[in-house]
Protein backbone atom coordinates (compact mmCIF):
# COMPACT_ATOMS: atom_id res chain seq x y z
CA UNK A 1 0.00 0.00 0.00
CA UNK A 2 1.51 3.11 -1.04
CA UNK A 3 1.13 5.64 1.84
CA UNK A 4 2.45 9.54 2.70
CA UNK A 5 3.98 10.34 6.01
CA UNK A 6 2.24 12.99 8.04
CA UNK A 7 4.84 12.81 11.07
CA UNK A 8 8.08 10.99 11.20
CA UNK A 9 8.27 7.19 11.73
CA UNK A 10 11.88 5.72 12.89
CA UNK A 11 13.03 2.97 9.92
CA UNK A 12 10.85 4.32 7.51
CA UNK A 13 10.68 8.38 6.95
CA UNK A 14 9.83 11.64 7.61
CA UNK A 15 6.54 13.74 6.83
CA UNK A 16 5.87 14.27 3.48
CA UNK A 17 7.78 11.15 2.32
CA UNK A 18 5.56 8.44 -0.15
CA UNK A 19 6.31 5.20 0.98
CA UNK A 20 5.62 1.69 0.34
CA UNK A 21 4.43 -0.48 2.97
CA UNK A 22 2.88 -3.85 3.72
CA UNK A 23 -0.77 -3.26 3.93
CA UNK A 24 -1.28 -4.38 7.78
CA UNK A 25 1.02 -2.20 8.88
CA UNK A 26 -1.04 0.48 7.33
CA UNK A 27 -4.23 -0.43 7.95
CA UNK A 28 -3.30 -1.51 11.68
CA UNK A 29 -0.57 0.95 12.62
CA UNK A 30 0.61 4.17 10.37
CA UNK A 31 -3.20 5.00 10.00
CA UNK A 32 -4.94 4.99 13.77
CA UNK A 33 -2.15 6.33 14.73
CA UNK A 34 -2.58 9.50 12.20
CA UNK A 35 0.74 9.51 11.16
CA UNK A 36 0.24 8.52 7.70
CA UNK A 37 -2.66 9.35 4.60
CA UNK A 38 -3.82 6.98 2.10
CA UNK A 39 -2.04 8.00 -1.26
CA UNK A 40 -4.39 9.38 -3.52
CA UNK A 41 -3.97 11.50 -6.79
CA UNK A 42 -5.41 14.42 -4.54
CA UNK A 43 -3.17 13.35 -2.07
CA UNK A 44 -0.18 14.30 -3.72
CA UNK A 45 -1.37 17.95 -3.03
CA UNK A 46 -0.94 17.81 0.24
CA UNK A 47 2.70 16.05 -0.09
CA UNK A 48 4.06 20.02 -0.44
CA UNK A 49 1.99 21.50 2.11
CA UNK A 50 3.46 18.86 4.50
CA UNK A 51 7.04 19.47 3.12
CA UNK A 52 7.32 22.82 3.88
CA UNK A 53 6.26 22.51 6.94
CA UNK A 54 9.03 20.35 7.47
CA UNK A 55 11.12 22.62 6.34
CA UNK A 56 10.09 24.99 8.46
CA UNK A 57 10.47 23.32 11.72
CA UNK A 58 13.38 20.86 10.40
CA UNK A 59 17.10 21.61 11.36
CA UNK A 60 18.63 21.71 7.76
CA UNK A 61 22.17 21.08 7.76
CA UNK A 62 24.49 18.60 9.38
CA UNK A 63 26.56 21.74 10.95
CA UNK A 64 23.37 22.94 12.45
CA UNK A 65 22.54 20.13 14.30
CA UNK A 66 25.98 19.09 15.53
CA UNK A 67 25.76 22.94 17.14
CA UNK A 68 22.56 22.27 18.89
CA UNK A 69 24.42 18.67 19.55
CA UNK A 70 26.79 20.54 21.67
CA UNK A 71 24.96 23.09 23.33
CA UNK A 72 22.49 19.66 24.79
CA UNK A 73 25.65 17.87 25.27
CA UNK A 74 26.55 20.98 27.92
CA UNK A 75 22.94 20.98 29.49
CA UNK A 76 21.98 19.61 32.78
CA UNK A 77 17.96 18.67 32.62
CA UNK A 78 16.86 18.29 35.81
CA UNK A 79 12.50 18.02 35.93
CA UNK A 80 10.46 18.23 39.17
CA UNK A 81 7.63 15.75 38.83
CA UNK A 82 4.52 14.81 41.38
CA UNK A 83 6.11 10.84 42.74
CA UNK A 84 4.19 8.54 45.27
CA UNK A 85 5.96 6.03 47.89
CA UNK A 86 8.59 4.00 46.64
CA UNK A 87 9.61 6.31 43.73
CA UNK A 88 6.43 5.94 41.27
CA UNK A 89 5.37 8.99 39.18
CA UNK A 90 1.93 9.47 38.92
CA UNK A 91 1.51 9.35 34.98
CA UNK A 92 5.03 9.82 32.70
CA UNK A 93 7.04 12.15 31.50
CA UNK A 94 6.15 13.17 28.25
CA UNK A 95 8.13 14.54 25.56
CA UNK A 96 7.02 17.75 25.85
CA UNK A 97 7.78 17.95 29.59
CA UNK A 98 11.51 17.35 29.02
CA UNK A 99 11.36 20.26 25.72
CA UNK A 100 10.31 21.71 28.45
CA UNK A 101 12.71 21.07 30.94
CA UNK A 102 15.94 21.77 28.44
CA UNK A 103 14.41 25.41 27.71
CA UNK A 104 14.21 25.88 31.34
CA UNK A 105 17.93 24.79 31.78
CA UNK A 106 19.34 26.77 29.01
CA UNK A 107 19.06 24.91 26.64
CA UNK A 108 18.22 25.10 22.62
CA UNK A 109 14.79 25.10 21.61
CA UNK A 110 13.52 22.21 19.62
CA UNK A 111 10.47 20.44 18.31
CA UNK A 112 8.94 17.52 21.10
CA UNK A 113 8.85 14.83 17.88
CA UNK A 114 12.50 14.55 17.86
CA UNK A 115 12.12 13.07 21.28
CA UNK A 116 12.82 9.47 21.19
CA UNK A 117 11.63 7.11 23.98
CA UNK A 118 12.28 3.44 24.53
CA UNK A 119 10.32 2.98 27.39
CA UNK A 120 7.93 5.60 29.27
CA UNK A 121 9.93 7.03 32.29
CA UNK A 122 7.85 6.44 35.53
CA UNK A 123 10.49 6.39 38.40
CA UNK A 124 12.57 8.87 40.20
CA UNK A 125 16.37 8.90 38.99
CA UNK A 126 18.38 9.61 35.93
CA UNK A 127 17.20 8.70 32.15
CA UNK A 128 19.15 8.32 29.37
CA UNK A 129 16.72 10.04 26.51
CA UNK A 130 17.27 10.06 22.88
CA UNK A 131 16.83 13.18 20.30
CA UNK A 132 16.99 12.57 16.48
CA UNK A 133 18.14 16.23 15.48
CA UNK A 134 19.07 15.05 12.18
CA UNK A 135 18.73 11.49 10.19
CA UNK A 136 22.30 11.14 10.62
CA UNK A 137 22.69 12.96 14.30
CA UNK A 138 21.37 11.67 17.44
CA UNK A 139 21.91 12.56 20.84
CA UNK A 140 21.75 11.33 24.27
CA UNK A 141 20.41 13.76 27.05
CA UNK A 142 20.87 13.09 30.42
CA UNK A 143 17.43 13.69 32.51
CA UNK A 144 16.95 13.93 36.30
CA UNK A 145 13.73 13.00 37.51
CA UNK A 146 13.06 14.05 41.42
CA UNK A 147 10.02 14.60 43.01
CA UNK A 148 8.70 18.15 43.65
CA UNK A 149 7.41 18.87 47.02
Amino acid sequence: MKIILTSEVSGLGAPGDVVEVKDGYARNYLLPRNVAIRWTKGGEKDVEQIRRGRRIREIATIEQANDVKAQLEGVKVRLKVRAGNGGRLFGSVTPADIVTAVKQAGGPEFDKRRIELGHPIKSLGAHQVSVRLHPEVTVKVGLEVSAAK
